[in-house]
């Protein structure tokens, strides 16, 4: 791998890493709710989760996906569904007591399999395996390099929303600014979902909106 395009990994991790999604949504909203450590479970699932989900992609279960639209949408109608369904259980969330029961529990599992519902993690995860990794006899070599990478960016940028979420707990524990809390994290986990199902739908229907990046985007990136 040459340096430009170390260079332009970097670049790429570091804004698609640290820009607001799903991911860092939820660890802010956890450790805001539960605290650092409980927090730290869905934190050190991400990497590991869009790891595998990057390794996957680099051994073809990307192109496959990007082969069959039925289990295109089927992933993207699950992501969708379990976003918008933690964000119902995240806005219903007005006290610490009662966000440390149930309500909130994302666990270390549950974080690596929302990786696989992510599509904000599937469009980096394509780009990556098709860009910086490639289809070439020294494809093993390139994913050595980029895996570190990635996970590092996918540590560090939940951790940083988790440390946020937790310097704020004190102050959110103050009256009813919990529950609004909670749900501006939901409104920002559903709006999440909704755009994702909307640009799906733009790719499959050809619209090419200012802020579109749909499934043709991928489709490109892949072939």
């Amino acid at each position: 791998m040459t340096g430009a395009e170390f260079a332009a990994l970097l670049l790429l991790a570091t804004a698609v890493s640290f820009t607001p999604g799903p991911n860092t949504t939820l660890s802010t909203a956890i450790a805001a709710n539960r605290g650092l450590r409980p927090a730290l479970r869905f934190v050190l699932a991400v990497p590991v989760g869009w790891s595998l989900l990057l390794v996957l992609c680099a051994a073809g279960l990307g192109a496959l996906v990007l082969a069959l639209p039925a289990l295109r949408w089927a992933v993207l109608g699950v992501g969708v569904g379990y976003m918008l369904w933690l964000a119902w259980r995240l806005a219903g969330s007005g006290a610490l007591a009662q966000a440390d029961g149930a309500r909130l529990h994302v666990g270390f599992c549950q974080g690596v399999l929302l990786q696989f519902v992510n599509i904000k993690a599937w469009m980096l995860a394509l780009s990556i395996a098709g860009g910086w990794v490639g289809a070439g006899p020294d494809w093993p070599q390139r994913l050595a390099v980029v895996l570190p990478v990635m996970l590092a960016f996918a540590f560090f940028s939940n951790f940083a929303y988790a440390l946020v979420g937790s310097a704020l707990r004190g102050w959110l524990a103050q009256g009813r600014r919990l529950l609004w809390f909670n749900r501006v994290m939901a409104l920002a986990l559903a709006l999440t979902a909704l755009w994702m199902a909307w640009d799906a739908l733009g790719g499959a229907l050809g619209w090419r909106l200012p802020w579109h990046v749909g499934q043709a985007a991928l489709v490109e990136v892949v072939s």
